[in-house]
C-alpha cells in the first residue's frame, strides 16, 4: 500500500476542493509532493499540516497572498502579522454590520434617509391622527431639512417635538392642512394664519436660528425649498405660509426672504 493520500484525499481530508489545492500549489503556499512509482503525488503527514494551516489563515480571512510569508515568519513576526489581521478583520465586521444596518433602514423606509429621532416625530404624527398625506409630505421636509438646512436641522426637530405636545398647536395645524381645499382668498385663512403665528410667537426662542446661518449668501433660498416645499401645487396654503411669515417678521423674528 502506497504511503500517503491522492490529491482528492487530502483535499477531502483538509476540508477543500482539489482546485483549491492546485490553486494553493500554483501560489507557492503549498509544495507538490513527489510522485511515487505510480506517477502519483502522495500527500503525506508535513504536506497536510501545511494544507491546515493554509486552509484555516485563508477562512480566517487572511489574504492568500500573505499566508506563505506569515507561515514562514518567525513567531513574534506571526503575532504581530495576526494582530494585524484581526485588526483588519475588525474593521470590515463594523463595514459588513453598517451596510447592514443601511439595508435595515431601507426595509424600514425613512430609517434610510432620516435619523431615529426624526422618524420618532413621523411615528408621532401618525399617533396623533394626522393624515397620511400630511405624514408624507413632513416626510419629504425633513429629508429636505437634512440635506439642505443641517445648521437647523436639530432645533426643527425639537420645534416640532414642543409644539405636538401642546394641543391647541395640533388643532390648528389640522386645520391648516383642510385649508388645502379653501379658496386662497378665504378670509378664515388671514384668521388662520394670525391664530398660527401668535401660537408661535409664545414660545419665541425655539423660532431662533443659528447667526451663522442667517448670515450665509444662500441660507433664504435652502430654507424656502424646505419651508416652502409643495406649496405651489396649493395657492391656499401658499398664502397661508406667506400670512404667517408675514405675521413673524413683523413680530421681530428673523425669517429668511426668498
Amino acid at each position: 500500500m502506497a504511503d500517503g493520500l491522492t490529491i482528492g484525499q487530502a483535499a477531502a481530508f483538509v476540508g477543500v476542493t482539489i482546485k483549491t489545492v492546485r490553486h494553493y500549489h500554483r501560489l507557492g503556499l503549498v509544495q507538490e509532493p513527489e510522485r511515487d512509482g505510480s506517477g502519483y503525488r502522495r500527500y503525506g503527514s508535513a504536506d497536510l499540516l501545511r494544507l491546515v494551516q493554509v486552509r484555516t489563515l485563508a477562512g480566517a480571512g487572511v489574504p492568500l497572498a500573505e499566508i506563505g510569508d506569515l507561515l514562514d515568519a518567525g513567531p513574534e513576526r506571526f503575532t504581530a502579522a495576526l494582530d494585524d489581521v484581526h485588526r483588519r478583520l475588525t474593521e470590515r465586521i463594523e463595514d459588513l454590520i453598517a451596510r447592514r444596518d443601511t439595508l435595515h433602514r431601507l426595509a424600514h423606509g425613512d430609517r434610510l434617509l432620516l435619523p431615529d429621532r426624526a422618524c420618532a416625530v413621523l411615528d408621532r404624527l401618525n399617533d396623533l391622527g394626522f393624515s397620511p398625506d400630511y405624514v408624507a409630505t413632513q416626510r419629504e421636509a425633513l429629508v429636505l431639512a437634512r440635506a439642505l438646512v443641517p445648521e437647523v436641522f436639530d432645533s426643527f426637530l425639537t420645534m416640532l417635538e414642543h409644539w405636538m405636545d401642546d394641543p391647541e398647536f395640533v388643532e390648528l395645524t389640522k386645520r391648516g392642512w383642510d385649508a388645502m381645499s379653501w379658496d386662497p382668498d378665504d378670509p378664515r385663512i388671514e384668521e388662520l394664519a394670525c391664530a398660527v403665528a401668535d401660537k408661535l410667537l409664545a414660545n419665541r426662542a425655539l423660532l431662533a436660528m443659528p447667526t451663522g446661518f442667517l448670515n450665509q449668501s444662500d441660507a433664504a433660498s435652502r430654507y424656502g425649498l424646505v419651508n416652502h416645499h409643495r406649496e405651489e401645487r396649493v395657492p391656499s396654503i401658499a398664502r397661508l405660509n406667506a400670512l404667517v411669515e408675514a405675521n413673524l417678521r413683523a413680530a421681530g423674528i428673523d425669517v429668511p426672504h426668498r
